[in-house]
Formats: structure tokens, sequence, C-alpha cells
């Protein structure tokens, strides 16, 4: 005879908080709390190296109310936000955290690493070549991490099921 579960604590993988449903779940139903990270990283990053391109071109053409963010006169280019981030979603990740914490983690660190991709050809040279031809090889260095993460996360699978993950019975 086996004990009955007890629902005391909800453990560190545990999908929500007591009386707060984690809103990854109406997002991605379906998705594996273990898997959720994942796909939430992959969509920060291109969403947020689209985002990126896009506000830079703004700042390129001068479109009114966009402008360079500046701290004692030096620019700050993206990288370093994207730096920053990534520190914090490394040192999180130290700690047992909960599926909801995984999820968010996830999404931080995808958006972390676009903007540190998004600027790998100025890290390369060492110059500002953002709008150069050289600055071509941030956006097929990102393309690439959007197809290939897109094809393990499509390839790999991941939806929850009543039994085994994959195979037979």
């Amino acid at each position: 005879m086996t004990a009955p579960e007890t629902p005391e604590k909800p453990g560190p993988s545990a999908d929500r908080s007591p009386g707060r449903p984690s809103p990854w779940l109406r997002l991605l139903p379906g998705i594996s709390p273990e898997r959720r990270g994942f796909v939430l990283a992959w969509w920060g990053f291109a969403l947020t190296f689209g985002g990126m391109r896009l506000l830079t071109w703004l700042i390129h053409i001068d479109m009114a109310g966009f402008g360079d963010v500046e701290a004692g006169g030096v620019h700050l280019h993206h990288y370093v936000w994207g730096i920053l981030l990534l520190a914090g979603v490394g040192a999180a990740s130290l700690a047992d955290r909960s599926a909801r914490a995984r999820a968010w983690m996830g999404l931080a660190y995808g958006v972390g690493l676009a903007l540190v991709v998004d600027e790998a050809a100025l890290l390369i040279s060492l110059e500002d070549v953002y709008w150069d031809t050289e600055g071509g090889v941030s956006i097929a260095l990102a393309i690439g991490v959007i197809a290939v993460a897109g094809s393990v996360l499509a390839v790999t699978g991941g939806r929850r099921s009543g039994g085994s993950r994959r195979g037979g019975p």
C-alpha cells in the first residue's frame, strides 16, 4: 500500500505559485515546463533581434523621438545591456528555480543573447560597422542562430504526453 500524496508545497519544478497560474501555461499549452525556457529563449532572441534592427534603423534615419543611449557623452551599444542581462541570468540560474522562474530566465537569456549577437560584427572588428558591409556578419549569425535553434526545437518535439516521452509504451 502506498501513502497518499500530500499537496504541501510545490517543489522547484512546480508550474505555478499557489493562487497564481503561470502566464506561460496559456501562451504555450502542452509545452513541458522543462522545455518552456528553451522555447521562450528562441522567441525572445528572434523578436529582440528584429526589434533592435528596427529600432537602430529608426535611429539611423533620424526618426523623431529615437536616439542613442549615452552616458557621459559615450554611446552605450546594446551589447552592453545584453552582457549585463546574460550575467544576471547566469547568476540566477545557479539557484534551484521553479518552472515559472526558468521560463522567465529563458526569455531573458534569449533577449540578452540577441542584444550581443546583433553587434557581433562590432565585437569582432572592434569598430562600429553596424551599417557597413562587415555588419552583415551579425545578421548572418543571428539568422543562423534562429534557424538552428528553431530546427532543434522542432526536431526534438516537446509536447506533453500521457506516458513516455518518445517512442514506445
